[in-house]
């Protein structure tokens, strides 16, 4: 026989419900109470729905040492995150989209700062060597990532926000930025603009590498004149962009058509052009890439290609649960591609 669950006895006042707790409570053996709340499919339907029950009216919460002593697994993924992104809303978009996978999973996700220009390998060894997490997603993944040699290395699941140049396979998911470059040159062009100009990120980083491969083939195929800006990078602070923005426009044969590879760095060539006095749409064009509904709210109106980084956090933290589950890393890629059309044209 066992107990009515929907008439779980109080516990005392500051009491942490515990495995034996549910037993008493259900009357069931502790081992069975601990299969069923692992939804072992060998403890009948009936049973694990009930312990489950009583598990959530006593407020039950798994004791995460004790399953990592008995299982080895720490419940727990480590996002490695650059909080000063090109995007406004990277941060809140992409962890949305990995905590809606990760909810019900019985696993959570801690941010670990990745400060680009330290040593992006430390924090990496930190988390291997203490056994911290059960598996690691990171961002601007680099062309010869030391990350994900040394994770390759020690066998140890993760997935890259970003493709590498490594002939070993390996979970990645990425947005298609060679096609975008190309994409927003076209469309500059048929707006007739004839000189462009593209402020990329670092070098060592591969979309660096798809960017100005699908700038430069495009400004090829139209025959329209380019610039790439030199003086300062994607990750320049906005002062240095705003300033070579205006120093540019000063010199002779300057640029009526800006590609913008992020939020921030649109935001800042808006402001810049409006402090020399050019008006968007009219003297110039930007187009960006954009991840949330910002430029929705900002006049002039510029045309922007969506990134969704929150199917982008999903996609990561499903191909991480695939990859922790055993499966190989040849099928754990995803490459998300531009839209066909551009939002805010200004041209309808």
């Amino acid at each position: 026989m066992t107990k009515d669950t929907d008439e779980t006895a109080p516990l005392a006042p500051g009491e942490r419900p515990t495995l034996r707790t549910i037993a008493e409570q259900t009357g069931y053996a502790v081992a069975t109470v601990s299969r069923a709340l692992a939804n072992d499919p060998q403890i009948a339907k009936t049973t694990r729905e009930k312990v489950s029950l009583a598990a959530k009216n006593l407020g039950y919460v798994p004791d995460r040492a004790a399953r990592r002593l008995r299982t080895g697994r720490t419940q727990v993924v480590s996002l490695l995150l650059n909080t000063e992104h090109e995007f406004l809303g990277f941060t809140h978009e992409f962890l949305t989209g990995i905590t809606d996978v990760l909810r019900g999973t019985g696993y959570s996700v801690t941010v670990v700062p990745d400060t680009v220009g330290k040593d992006r390998l430390d924090p990496v060894r930190t988390i291997l060597r203490n056994n911290l997490a059960d598996g690691i997603l990171f961002t601007r993944t680099e062309c010869f990532d030391p990350r994900v040699r040394l994770m390759m290395e020690n066998g140890f699941p993760f997935v890259s926000h970003g493709r590498t140049e490594f002939t070993t396979p390996h979970p990645w998911v990425d947005f298609d930025n060679e096609t975008f470059a190309r994409k927003a040159v076209h469309r500059l062009v048929e707006k007739g603009r004839r000189r462009l100009s593209l402020i990329l990120p670092e070098d060592r980083f591969t979309f660096t590498q798809h960017l100005r491969y699908g700038f430069m083939s495009a400004v090829r195929e139209t025959g329209v004149e380019y610039e790439i800006v030199t003086d300062v990078t994607l990750d320049s602070a906005t002062a240095d962009i705003a300033e070579a923005t205006k120093r540019r426009r000063y010199r002779p044969n300057p640029p009526d058509g800006y590609i913008c590879v992020g939020e921030v760095t649109a935001l800042v060539t808006l402001t810049a052009l409006g402090d020399v006095g050019v008006t968007p749409g009219v003297e110039a064009d930007v187009l960006a890439k954009r991840a949330s509904p910002i430029f929705d709210n900002i006049r002039p109106r510029i045309e922007t290609v969506f990134e969704d980084l929150r199917a982008t956090g999903r996609a990561m933290a499903e191909m991480l649960l695939r990859r922790m589950a055993g499966e190989p890393p040849e099928a754990l890629n995803v490459l998300f591609r531009p839209d066909t059309g551009f939002c805010g044209d200004s041209d309808h």
